[in-house]
């Protein structure tokens, strides 16, 4: 799925890397200037060798026959989700302008508060650092070398990496510029956690900022870039095709949601880091640590690190160094046990709450993707996916600890300088004022990921848009 269907070879590779040293992070973006558009602000973000998008870029004259077969499309194999279909009945023609959508949100949302950001950073520092310290005064108790301490382990492990996501999620918005005015301030804070968290900065903030460029471009996108499928006989589609083959429907489909589950929150992000891992084509295949493609861009021009940002990914690589070196060092001392128990586990809980936050915001069995001819940056930003975080425990700690980045993303993604303390606000503007074009899922976060994890592995071209075919399966998703 999301060719993540690779080789067992590289999977296994990938598996230990992340045992090992599993990294944590999604994308920012530097911010310059503010300038009233924030398409403009998205391509300076990148740095100029990102070309301006137009808000709204007029599609080629239309038949009326034309127009209503986006409404009549052929909805064999297609299953909805909570969206109820609702992203297959939108014309591109039909999406706001960015100033429109600007318009209607409230000037405050666009200023961060330097305290405000500093107060929710101690909020989930001194979070992290507690449960730490708890782990470090039971290491001598209970050995991480023992098996049979391992279950508290985990159990510590998910603790922790719960907490410490909080810190993750504002170092995101110190790549986006959503910190603080002060750019030093912000870039010292997100480079010291997320060098911390083995993420490199500024390499992290350049495919971040590409992303949010190119949300749900099916050429250019930066994460979770669905396979395209040609053939029922090949990739994806063709290999759960035979996973059912073999052992039935109901199980089939089963065991393929829990392998697709585990490739993506297990190994999902050290293989986006390290080969690109459902990026898009165009750009070859990439590595955050090295600023050139590993293989021949299908679009040159479109690299992911051009120009400056060759520079600035060896300098995020200083940072990992660094922290590598920490951790060699550590093991040599303590022995891998420990530092697996009090930093490794952690960090994986940390990954995973990565990739399930990015993967529901952009991917859902009835969300498409687009070509570049039929995509521009307020339709992407307009196909992210809010859900119900706040209702994955009573008290809505998860949302709180997590600073609602996944119940607020849609306003981060028109506009990802908006701080998350004032997301709320700028969510309810747009769903207000634009309730056909904003995306909100009701669906249980347990059932969404299950239902992706089963029924996300190819997409064909119906129309104007790539859609997810899951004939044949559908009354098992």
């Amino acid at each position: 799925m999301v060719r993540f269907t690779a080789t067992a070879a590289v999977l296994a590779s990938l598996a230990v890397t992340s045992s090992a040293f599993q990294p944590v992070g999604t994308r920012a973006a530097h911010l310059a200037p503010r300038t009233s558009s924030p398409v403009l602000r998205a391509s300076i973000a990148v740095g100029d060798m990102v070309t301006p998008k137009a808000p709204m870029t007029p599609p080629p004259p239309q038949s009326d026959e034309d127009k209503d077969s986006e409404y009549k499309m052929d909805m064999t194999g297609i299953v909805l989700s909570g969206l109820e279909g609702k992203a297959l009945t939108l014309n591109h023609e039909d999406f706001p302008m960015a100033t429109e959508v600007r318009k209607v949100i409230p000037a405050d949302c666009f200023e961060p508060d330097t305290a405000k950001s500093l107060g929710y950073l101690s909020v989930s520092l001194i979070g992290t650092a507690i449960c730490t310290a708890f782990g470090v005064s039971v290491c001598g108790l209970l050995n991480p070398a023992n098996p049979l301490t391992w279950p508290f382990w985990g159990l510590y492990s998910a603790v922790t990496g719960t907490v410490a996501m909080g810190l993750w999620v504002l170092s995101h918005e110190c790549g986006h510029g959503a910190f603080s005015k002060n750019k030093l301030l912000q870039d010292s804070v997100g480079y010291f956690f997320h060098s911390l968290m083995l993420v490199p900065y500024f390499s992290w903030q350049r495919s971040h900022a590409v992303h949010h460029q190119y949300t749900n471009n099916i050429e250019l996108g930066e994460t979770h870039v669905p396979e395209q499928m040609y053939s029922k006989d090949e990739g994806a589609f063709a290999q759960r095709a035979s996973v059912v083959k073999l052992l039935g429907k109901d199980v089939g489909m089963k065991v393929w949601g829990v392998w697709q589950a585990f490739l993506h929150l297990g190994v999902g992000w050290p293989a986006y880091l390290l080969i690109g891992a459902t990026g898009g084509t165009g750009r070859g295949m990439t590595n955050h640590f090295w600023p050139d493609p590993l293989t021949t861009p299908d679009i040159p021009k479109k690299e992911l690190f051009p120009g400056n940002w060759k520079e600035k990914v060896f300098k995020s690589d200083i940072g990992i160094a660094a922290v590598v070196g920490s951790l060699i060092a550590w093991t040599a001392c303590n022995g891998l046990p420990q530092v697996m128990a009090l930093y490794g586990g952690p960090l994986i809980v940390v990954n995973a709450w990565l990739v399930l936050y990015t993967w529901l915001q952009h991917t859902d069995t009835d969300v498409p993707h687009f070509e570049m001819d039929n995509h521009n940056f307020v339709k992407g930003a307009l196909h992210t996916i809010d859900r119900p975080y706040d209702k994955m425990d009573p008290w809505g700690a998860i949302d709180f600890l997590h600073h609602k980045i996944g119940s607020t993303h849609v306003a981060h993604h028109f506009d990802s300088t908006i701080p998350h303390y004032k997301a709320q606000a700028a969510t309810d503007a747009i769903k207000e004022n634009f309730p056909e074009y904003y995306f909100y899922d009701p669906t249980p976060i347990h059932e969404a990921v299950w239902r992706v994890s089963k029924g996300c592995a190819s997409v064909e071209k119906r129309g104007d848009r790539w859609v997810w075919n899951n004939e044949g399966v559908e009354d098992t998703i």
